[in-house]
């Protein structure tokens, strides 16, 4: 089974609080977003890296730099755009001429470097004949509020929500090639911008596979999700250790 991974990279992480992008957040002897590679480096189905990188990015250069001198081939940077969809399309955009349309595309955050390598493989796996694709996930387990009167602190309950059939969506997400594009730059062409990729295909009357996947393959939002990710890594070492 062959596959192409795409990578959105250009948001701003306004709430990392620092005054760099999260995915070039020191972890572990290296960069977020070089743990969110590894996987797909390390896996020969993976046919092209394709990384949608902020305009002003400053901090690809070293990490390409880093990845190349260790003898990655299979990675290529482009320009992204302001909404994540925009620079998912415009990695897409760049296997043109090589993905075929049926050809399967994986979309994985920059910022979660956490993915377990029994998940990817759980995703292959389920989706390798599915007919439209899908992405890993999370049912969720907490009660959930909505909140009346804005987001931040002091809003009041509006009332309790139904977590019944909830999911939390997670990635990869994988769908074909051409059917991804062609989702994409319907909604786009419609003023839309879906929030993953999932939804861009559910817009379309697809109903995308939920393939459950591991809560620690988590996303990094804020400076306390590095230190879950320091966790999770370690943990993770220590059982391949056989400690």
């Amino acid at each position: 089974m062959r596959y192409w991974l795409v990578m959105p990279a250009a948001g701003s992480a306004s709430r990392f609080g620092t005054d760099g992008p999260k995915q070039y957040a020191p972890l572990e002897g290296r960069t977020v977003i070089e743990w969110a590679l590894a996987p797909f480096l390390a896996d020969p189905r993976c046919a092209r890296i394709v990384v949608a990188l902020a305009r002003d990015d400053a901090g690809w250069v070293q990490v390409a730099a880093r990845l190349h001198a260790a003898g990655t081939s299979t990675l290529t940077a482009v320009g992204g755009g302001t909404q994540r969809s925009q620079s998912v399309r415009l990695a897409l955009a760049a296997l043109d001429g090589r993905a075929g349309p049926d050809d399967w595309v994986l979309v994985h955050d920059a910022a979660r470097p956490c993915l377990d390598a029994h998940d990817l493989e759980r995703l292959l796996g389920r989706l390798g004949t599915h007919p439209v694709g899908g992405l890993l996930a999370i049912p969720v387990a907490d009660t959930l509020k909505r909140a009346q009167g804005g987001e931040g602190t002091g809003s009041e309950v509006a009332q309790t929500v139904d977590r019944s059939g909830l999911w939390r969506a997670l990635t990869p997400q994988m769908f074909r090639y051409g059917r991804l594009c062609a989702a994409l730059d319907q909604a786009h062409a419609a003023g839309r911008f879906p929030s993953d990729e999932a939804q861009a295909l559910e817009w379309t009357g697809e109903h995308p596979a939920l393939i459950e996947g591991a809560a620690t393959n988590l996303k990094i939002t804020t400076g306390e999700d590095l230190v879950l990710a320091v966790a999770v890594l370690a943990a993770r070492r220590s059982q391949a250790r056989g400690g």
